[in-house]
């Protein structure tokens, strides 16, 4: 179905694999594909979160095809409805992704690993920004999310130099959750998305869209926000039939059977 993407269900986990040889360098197509391959997991009730790799164990993904990008393809910015790699302007998301990242994350390809939800890298991954290098900026998602996830100095001093970091710094930075040996990059992230399937789908949806609409906001601010009714998933959490079956299944000891309302 994808030519760039391979996609496998391993239980209630989609696992996207960028394959683009050599480098899983993204094109205007590869965009719409991981676009396409994102709203399958959205809107299949029996999918419950998202692995986004690369082929092979040098790259993740180098970013963004410069050779596609030499004829002037995208050069109004337009990637899809997704923005560049089909999530960096995916917002709303209700399902999360994890990022397993298994080599290099350059340019868009950090980009798209800072879009997911969480990242697991390899021992070998190294991520980098180098749009300053060639004439760019780092505008899908780099100048606005990397900031936010690591302190101001650091993200800039990454951002205004091109520096490369390792999977080591970047989770001491606190971008990375986990680093893993290579081997056992992808079944950790599996096991991680399995746990995520556990838990009751309305909830992992209200934590999704509080998190996003609050995470500029001070604490007075974000429940306002929260108590606003202006959300579409946390209103419906206290009175939810998951949240009944939450309680009688703690109560009788058994696993809770969610239906996602």
């Amino acid at each position: 179905m994808f030519k760039s993407l391979r996609t496998d269900v391993i239980d209630q986990v989609l696992v996207i694999t960028l394959d683009r040889p050599k480098a899983n360098a993204i094109d205007a197509a590869t965009s719409l594909e991981m676009y396409q391959a994102v709203m399958q997991l959205e809107q299949n009730s029996q999918l419950r979160a998202g692995v986004i790799t690369g082929a092979g164990e040098r790259f993740f993904s180098a970013g963004w095809d410069l050779k596609a990008a030499a004829s002037g393809e995208a050069a109004d910015g337009d990637f899809g409805p997704g923005g560049f790699a089909g999530i960096t302007e995916l917002f709303h998301r209700t399902k999360p992704l994890i990022a397993a990242v298994n080599g290099l994350a350059l340019g868009g390809g950090f980009e798209l690993a800072l879009a997911c939800d969480l990242i697991l890298a390899s021992e070998e991954a190294e991520f980098g920004l180098p749009e300053v290098k060639l004439g760019l900026v780092a505008d899908s998602g780099g100048m606005l999310r990397l900031p936010r996830v690591m302190p101001r100095a650091i993200a800039l001093e990454l951002l205004l130099t091109g520096r490369r970091i390792s999977a080591v710094e970047a989770a001491g930075w606190g971008v990375v959750n986990q680093v893993l040996a290579l081997s056992d990059l992808l079944p950790k992230a599996i096991e991680l998305g399995r746990a995520i399937a556990t838990s009751a789908p309305l909830s992992v949806a209200a934590v999704l869209e509080v998190t996003s609409a609050t995470e500029s906001f001070g604490v007075a601010e974000g429940f306002a926000k929260i108590r606003s009714g202006s959300l579409k998933y946390y209103p419906k959490i206290a009175s939810s039939e998951d949240a009944i079956e939450g309680v009688a299944s703690f109560s009788e000891k058994r696993a809770p059977q969610w239906k996602g309302r």
